[in-house]
């Protein structure tokens, strides 16, 4: 077939479609993101269910209830997304497939716009599940449809590790004929045991886990996604994109090198054993945590081996790997070009210009101007950037939903006053538990809800819970009406906006106040939509 230009995410997507995919789950997080808009803008053409989800673990348990009704399902995320939906991910594993299952876990290392830099290789290897860790978009849409195939045949979940420079990079693709859609199963579903993990049924399930193990690796030291090549003393270990730092570096001759490439987990033990026998030092390559360079060396190392890379200080200890620090650790006294450090000039992200966030957090910042020791506590989204000057209205972010939860901690320390922020598609995601948990026990809090009717910052994909619906959820949690208000953040609002803020610290309980105004990107996106659709900004909102 033809090729064709593909983000290695898009790749991964179409590789999916291609392989026969029925549903496609997921919650909007950067650098995966673009997985499933790619199979949105095609589920019609495919007949592919494509509907974003609440948050990451009720993607995952919708992919495994697509795969326990017996048809493919593609479930994707990025790294910390894998945090909210472990639960279901560590028992499927134990439950296995009935149509083939495949997560896509999106890391970040260097951070670019995550507040760690996890790895998913360990969550793999904790779940005792394979995973593919492709290098170019060619693999990434290979490597998804085998996954797909090795998924049904192992009966088990397979993970796609993929990371920032690869997700948002294009490339040409060469697509391969596409696998029709298996027709529904029978009605005979599987053994109920394998399914119900209650202690007895689990610990059989664990037991089958292990059992399989043994395949499984025997699986990856034949899979040619992991390539020896036995040459000179000096040993190469190259995983995922750092096997094309590698090869830019060598140009492709080894000499005095040998090199082992690694796309698939668990690591080939055989492999690695005849590398270590041939070689007298190695470096290992991994964008990400040093995951092969710790099972390698082990507690004690091996013994007359050297083993390089982010433990010892060959490579940085963190961030991404690139061919200049690749060149640098392999051939230290080789000079490398010296880059000005002015050559670009520092942009620091700020929210957009006319955003509502800025309004909402000049009226908060305004109203505890005069507190002694303000608690500004704060969530993941567009509004992060609080922190930034001029606004400088946020102290806390730490994860998808964490704001509402942490005000309750502060406040029952004694602290006053608490105020915290969160996005209305967060609050969805995963703010919901924490207010309840508030409202029951009318803790001495005030929760800002900024409800700018989109997930904006991953490029203004709907919210599940926005509008009058968001006012019902509120007070559906047991939030008292009387202290539940909604504001519109605009300058010609401001004053009366303070005063609110003002009367609702004041009060000693739980308050809630949703700021409502629409990103000043949902416009645009609702104009677009209603001009495909032949309809006017009225009915293509209804």
């Amino acid at each position: 077939m033809q090729a064709e230009l593909f983000l290695g995410d898009e790749a991964v997507a179409q590789g999916a479609i291609d392989a026969g995919l029925v549903g496609a789950f997921a919650y909007p997080g950067t650098p995966s993101t673009e997985i499933f808009e790619h199979i949105e803008r095609h589920a019609a053409e495919y007949g592919v269910a494509a509907r974003w989800s609440a948050n990451e673990k009720v993607a995952y348990e919708e992919a495994l209830g697509m795969s326990y009704a017996g048809r493919r399902a593609l479930v994707s995320m990025k790294h910390v997304g894998l945090n909210v939906a472990a639960d279901p991910f560590m028992s499927s594993a134990l439950t296995g497939v009935n149509g083939g299952l495949v997560l896509v876990v999106a890391d970040d290392p260097g951070m670019h716009s995550s507040q760690n830099e996890q790895d998913t290789r360990f969550y793999g290897d904790f779940a005792k599940l394979p995973l593919f860790e492709p290098a170019t978009q060619q693999e990434a849409y290979d490597f998804t449809r085998e996954a797909f195939e090795y998924s049904e045949r192992i009966g088990l979940p397979v993970i796609i590790r993929i990371v920032t420079r690869l997700a948002h990079s294009r490339a040409d693709v060469r697509r391969t004929e596409p696998t029709p859609q298996a027709p529904p199963p029978a009605a005979v579903l599987p053994d109920t045991d394998r399914w119900v993990l209650v202690p007895s049924h689990a610990r059989k399930r664990y037991q089958h886990l292990l059992e399989v193990q043994e395949a499984i690796v025997d699986d990856a030291g034949r899979s040619p996604h992991n390539r020896l090549r036995l040459e000179g003393p000096r040993g190469i270990i190259a995983a995922g994109v750092a096997r094309n730092y590698v090869a830019e570096v060598l140009d492709d001759e080894l000499g005095e090198h040998s090199l082992l490439e690694i796309g698939m987990y668990p690591l080939p033990v055989g492999l690695l054993r005849e590398l270590v026998d041939h070689t007298d030092e190695i470096y290992v390559f991994e964008d990400g945590y040093p995951f092969i360079e710790r099972q390698l060396k082990g507690l004690l190392g091996l013994k007359g081996k050297a083993i390089h890379g982010r433990l010892d200080g060959a490579l940085p200890p963190a961030g991404e790997l690139s061919p200049d620090i690749v060149g640098q650790a392999l051939y230290p006294n080789r000079l490398l070009p010296a880059v000005p450090s002015d050559t670009l000039t520092a942009r620091p992200p700020q929210l957009c210009r006319g955003c509502p966030h800025g309004d909402s957090f000049r009226a908060i910042v305004e109203a505890t101007a005069e507190a002694t020791s303000p608690l500004l506590l704060s969530d993941i989204g567009c509004y992060s950037l609080g922190v930034m000057a001029p606004y400088r209205a946020i102290h806390t972010v730490v994860d998808m939903g964490a704001s509402i939860g942490m005000a309750s901690g502060a406040a029952q320390a004694g602290a006053h006053p608490v105020v915290c922020t969160i996005g209305d598609s967060t609050f969805a995601h995963s703010g919901l538990p924490a207010l309840l948990a508030a409202a029951h026990y009318d803790h001495n809090m005030t929760v800002v809800i900024l409800d700018n009717s989109a997930v904006a910052m991953t490029g203004i994909q709907d919210s599940l819970l926005g509008g009058e619906q968001l006012v019902a959820a509120v007070i559906g949690l047991g939030v008292d009406p009387e202290h539940c208000h909604v504001i519109e953040p605009h300058p010609k609002h401001h004053a009366d906006n303070v005063a609110l803020f003002r009367r609702e610290i004041e009060h000693r309980g739980l308050s809630v106040v949703i700021a409502r105004r629409a990103c000043i990107h949902v416009n645009a996106k609702l104009k677009k939509r209603a001009a495909a659709a032949g309809e006017t900004i009225e009915e293509a909102t209804r």
